[in-house]
């Protein structure tokens, strides 16, 4: 593999901004045509899977491209078929179904963690291939992406969480023991792809130790995967206003607003900002006197010594 470079912020925004235009034409495409899409996101803990899923559907209508991540079994849902909980969220005709994380709980963490027999492992393992096929031959888009994270940038990501403690939620038990289990984790994907890897239904890898690049090269692969065309947009202009009708607003004093905690902030850093910049000129004036002061000192000092002279 070439050396990866790191995109830049501003490369990295304004081909998002372009991605995020064609998802939206690709959005259109999917409803007008009636298809239906489904999109497996998974991967190590801390992968970067939650963040590319946001940034693909920020710009979708939720009504058309929606998210399932499912908590923990229920009891009930421990005694269907295993497969059956994830069916009642495929899309019907016109929808886009992203799965952060799926049906591969089983050939993972379940596994792993002992959360099921083997019995259970084995039988998923031979019988996921025919399920996909089956979703397939129905008619749906299915894609599958693994998104690929070096043991170190995990450790640096784990340790980011649990320093910020606006992402401290993000860190379970479940992810300390995944960090543990790193190899118990490589062996159970290995196994995974050998028999799910499929010429039908393939897994496609994301090297996602560079988040930037990892969300470019998902979403540039996903709208290459689905052929779609731009639908041409009517032209839209806004009404203006029906004054038929007389209306006059009740005084705005007689509503509740909610305390204008912003301008109050706002208004703190103008002050400041003013403080600190009539400090500034402050100082600008001192240091001109004093350089004035000392102008003038250094010239009496010379005509003092012109006279001691003569």
């Amino acid at each position: 593999m070439a050396n990866k470079i790191k995109m830049s912020k501003r490369l990295y925004e304004e081909k998002l901004r372009e991605l995020q235009i064609e998802l939206v034409n690709l959005q259109e495409w999917v409803k007008q045509e009636g298809l239906r899409v489904v999109v497996l996101f998974e991967g190590r803990d801390a992968a970067g899977k939650g963040g590319t899923i946001k940034r693909i559907t920020e710009t979708l209508n939720p009504r058309v491209c929606r998210v399932v991540a499912l908590a923990t079994p229920t009891e009930r849902e421990t005694t269907q078929w295993y497969f059956q909980r994830y069916v009642t969220h495929l899309p019907a005709a016109g929808e886009i179904v992203l799965f952060d994380r799926s049906w591969y709980n089983r050939a993972g963490v379940e596994h792993v963690m002992g959360f099921c027999t083997e019995e259970q492992y084995q039988d998923f393992l031979r019988s996921c291939p025919y399920f996909e096929l089956m979703l397939i031959r129905s008619g749906i888009i299915l894609i599958k992406y693994w998104f690929s994270v070096s043991e170190e940038e995990q450790i640096r990501r784990f340790q980011s969480r649990i320093d910020d403690p606006t992402r401290r939620w993000k860190i379970s038990p479940m992810d300390l023991e995944s960090r543990r289990r790193w190899v118990d984790y490589s062996i159970a994907k290995d196994a995974m792809f050998t028999y799910t890897d499929t010429k039908q239904s393939p897994w496609y890898v994301v090297d996602a130790d560079y988040k930037r690049n990892a969300r470019i090269n998902c979403i540039s692969h996903l709208l290459s995967m689905i052929p779609y065309e731009v639908i041409e947009r009517p032209h839209i202009e806004l009404p203006e206003r029906d004054d038929s009708k007389a209306y006059m607003r009740p005084p705005v004093e007689e509503q509740t607003f909610v305390p204008d905690v912003a301008t109050a902030l706002a208004s703190e850093e103008l002050a400041a900002a003013s403080s600190k910049a009539e400090a500034k000129a402050a100082a600008k004036a001192a240091k001109k006197a004093a350089k004035a002061k000392a102008a003038a000192e250094s010239e009496e000092d010379s005509v003092e010594e012109l006279f001691d002279e003569d």
